[in-house]
């Protein structure tokens, strides 16, 4: 089982925005690295080269854009494409958007856990009651998201695929203040980290031991740039 991050960032300035000393997109690479996703794509603009700047050494794809008229969703399906380019073998997708930038590691293992204990189901992290993001998303519907109008914006193209395709859904509370509140909040102003009400799995996880098996000499490995192709 493997679940890819999809992060996404309509413009180089919501993608370097300033998230506790880290551009948005870096941290967010860095934590959906330390939970276990894998592979990690960045769907962002970056006509000066200061996006891939900010990724150097992490791993990751930064992926071109797709045309702006295929909308959010063309976006979601550039950056799932790229995905199962890379490691044909990913199951789902974590579909983030940038701004959401406070989302901790913990949460990421614990959705792909959960993608693991139900693999066809549309899975979204919630806090207080209140659904959030990343969602998970299983490649068995990537598909579908082709039929979904070009105007629709995150929330929106997820009610408007449930709706349509009726997948089982579900959310998961996992009490994450990160997945609700965004990087308009400072870190320091979020409500208390609360962690899931019960244990997800029996399994002790080490956040970041992935990142820790690296040598500190080791040469910075991304990212890679992955260039839109029309054809």
């Amino acid at each position: 089982m493997t679940v890819a991050a999809v992060v996404l960032a309509a413009s180089a300035e919501s993608a370097l925005a300033d998230a506790d000393g880290l551009p948005r997109v870096r941290r967010i690479a860095d934590t959906a690295w330390a939970g276990g996703a894998l592979p990690i794509v960045v769907v962002a603009p970056d006509p000066d080269g200061r996006v891939a700047a900010a990724l150097a050494g992490a791993q990751v794809t930064l992926a071109e854009p797709g045309p702006p008229e295929a909308g959010p969703v063309g976006q979601i399906r550039r950056g799932i494409d790229v995905a199962a380019a890379e490691v044909r073998e990913t199951t789902a997708a974590l579909i983030w958007p940038a701004c959401l930038c406070w989302v901790g590691a913990e949460t990421v293992t614990s959705l792909i856990e959960a993608h693991g204990a139900e693999p066809r189901s549309l899975l979204r992290p919630s806090f207080g009651g209140e659904a959030g993001w990343p969602a998970v998303l299983p490649m068995a519907y990537r598909e579908s998201l082709r039929e979904l109008p070009a105007d629709l914006m995150p929330d929106e193209i997820l009610a408007a695929f449930a709706a349509r395709h009726a997948p089982p859904q579900r959310l998961v509370e996992l009490g994450d203040p990160g997945t609700v509140i965004d990087g308009g909040t400072a870190r320091s102003a979020l409500p208390p980290y609360e962690g899931p009400a019960i244990a997800l799995s029996g399994h002790a996880h080490e956040w970041g031991a992935a990142v820790a098996d690296i040598p500190d000499d080791a040469p910075a490995p991304g990212p890679s740039i992955a260039r839109f192709d029309p054809t």
